[in-house]
């Protein structure tokens, strides 16, 4: 899908130009500091997604975006929460408040609808969104990870690590940023350093889980009462 950005803060533009590339189903065909400046790009080329600051020079975001008569989808990007209602009377596609990360942009992607999806291209991506991917930023890298392929995550020190079938990323988000982030339906913490996918369960005993490969954590005593309501009443 054809893109623009709409930011006049030269740290914006950066950031979204690297979130854009580093999610690969975006083509970025300009970038403009001025709405007024971007209107002949809109009106002459298909330009299916439009990332628009709300605080620009000459003509402000919204203003812009009410001159539209047939607008492409907009993500509205701002550091003031109170737009956020105006610009959903607008129908834009989602409101990113700033400084946002590159989970939450993706999240807003994810939202755009793709018009132009024949009938099992949007199956495919019905089945791909049952799968539940999240953005996992190892180093300098946001590397795709289907959750059903996670087995435990584990705090180390200022680190999460997250253990998939042979192969650990390190990710600079917190456990409670996961234990937030991660659907509870799959993943229960179970220790203060644990969080763990409960359909890798084989077996409990005593005070531990056993997974599949071999894999045995511990169940915290602050948790284990909460885990056994939970497992026991399957």
């Amino acid at each position: 899908m054809n893109c623009i950005i709409i930011e006049d803060q030269m740290p914006a533009q950066r950031i979204l130009k690297r979130y854009i590339e580093d999610v690969g189903t975006l083509n970025l065909i300009g970038t403009y500091t001025d709405a007024l400046s971007a209107m002949q790009v809109i009106n002459s080329e298909k330009v299916d997604v439009v990332f628009l600051d709300i605080h620009l020079p000459k003509l402000s975001g919204i203003e812009f975006l009410k001159t539209l008569t047939n607008p492409p989808q907009v993500i509205l990007t701002t550091a003031f929460q109170e737009y956020a209602l105006e610009g959903y009377e607008l129908n834009v596609v989602d409101y990113l408040l700033k400084p946002f990360s590159f989970q939450r942009f993706v999240k807003a992607v994810s939202k755009i609808s793709r018009k132009d999806d024949s009938p099992i291209d949007k199956k495919r991506e019905e089945q791909k969104t049952t799968l539940e991917e999240v953005y996992i930023k190892d180093g300098y890298e946001h590397i795709r990870v289907i959750t059903d392929d996670i087995f435990y995550l584990k705090t180390d020190s200022d680190y999460t690590e997250i253990h998939l079938k042979n192969k650990k990323l390190l990710s600079s988000e917190s456990l409670r940023y996961w234990e937030d982030t991660l659907s509870s339906n799959k993943f229960m913490r179970i220790h203060k350093s644990y969080i763990f996918n409960i359909c890798k369960i084989l077996k409990i005993s005593g005070n531990q889980v056993f997974l599949e490969d071999d894999i045995v954590i511990p169940i915290g005593r602050a948790y284990k009462n909460d885990f056994m309501k939970r497992f026991t009443s399957k």
